[in-house]
């Protein structure tokens, strides 16, 4: 079962309200892809441009790591909720190439979602976006517009923390949608993330995709090219860890006899 299948059938539903936007794995299926594609490159590009010109700004500002960090993840939180509000009703509002896979795995067990081909061009566009994103954010802060990060974030706890953070992610996201609760997706999504910054000691990247970008940039937000495959390794085992959590949390109950 997916995000896309949690919500209720023309015929069956009453209408929602025109403010309430399909959330992250809600993917609109009258959308031509085109315009999907679209939505998730410059959705991600956004997203990626507002934590890495964020953490510039911050660093620019204070030399106190303490509040550089509070300052990029209140801009991450404040970007990421309008770009689910803005996109979500497009695109699904992905942005992130592990819920994008899990909609295509709970899709192949029988529910509404992205098949493989529009997998591919999701991914593809996410990927392109975060690069694009990051160079964007460099630009507009007069830094070198590519320049590898060298901020090492190799270690053992670090990739623990991306176990943690994406498998919170999917479980959010999914769970929301066998709640039948997706149209708290902008709020809760953005909030668990900007939680995230703080309660997981790799300050909660959960995202191939924009992990990649951020590879683009030796800035506050960056990682260095050789943390990148762990921390994308770890995000996936967290995606399973995720859906296995859905599965067991939201289990379906049986028919009384």
């Amino acid at each position: 079962m997916t995000a896309a299948e949690a919500a209720p059938t023309a015929e069956s539903a009453t209408p929602a309200p025109a403010a309430v936007a399909p959330a992250p794995g809600a993917t609109p299926r009258r959308t031509p892809l085109v315009a999907r594609v679209a939505a998730e490159l410059i959705g991600t590009a956004a997203l990626v441009a507002v934590v890495v010109g964020s953490g510039i700004q911050a660093t620019e500002l204070t030399k106190d790591v303490g509040l550089q960090l509070l300052a990029n993840s209140t801009a991450t939180v404040f970007g990421l909720g309008i770009l689910i509000l803005l996109l979500g009703p497009v695109s699904g509002a992905h942005f992130n190439p592990v819920v994008t896979l899990a909609e295509w795995w709970t899709a192949r067990r029988g529910g509404a979602g992205v098949n493989a081909r529009e997998v591919a061009v999701y991914v593809a566009a996410q990927i392109v976006g975060a690069i694009a994103g990051a160079i964007l954010a460099d630009a507009m802060f007069g830094e070198p517009l590519v320049k590898w990060s060298t901020h090492d974030r190799s270690a053992g706890h670090l990739l623990l923390g991306e176990v943690v953070a994406t498998a919170g992610l999917i479980l959010l996201i999914f769970g929301l949608a066998r709640a039948e609760r997706l149209q708290f997706a902008p709020v809760a999504v953005a909030s668990y993330i900007g939680a995230a910054y703080w309660f997981t000691s790799s300050t909660s990247f959960a995202n191939p995709a924009v992990t990649i970008g951020r590879a683009f940039t030796d800035t506050f937000a960056g990682i260095a090219p050789g943390s990148v495959l762990g921390f994308v390794g770890m995000q996936l085992v967290g995606a399973v860890v995720g859906l296995t959590l859905v599965a067991l949390i939201y289990m379906p109950g049986r028919a009384a006899e």
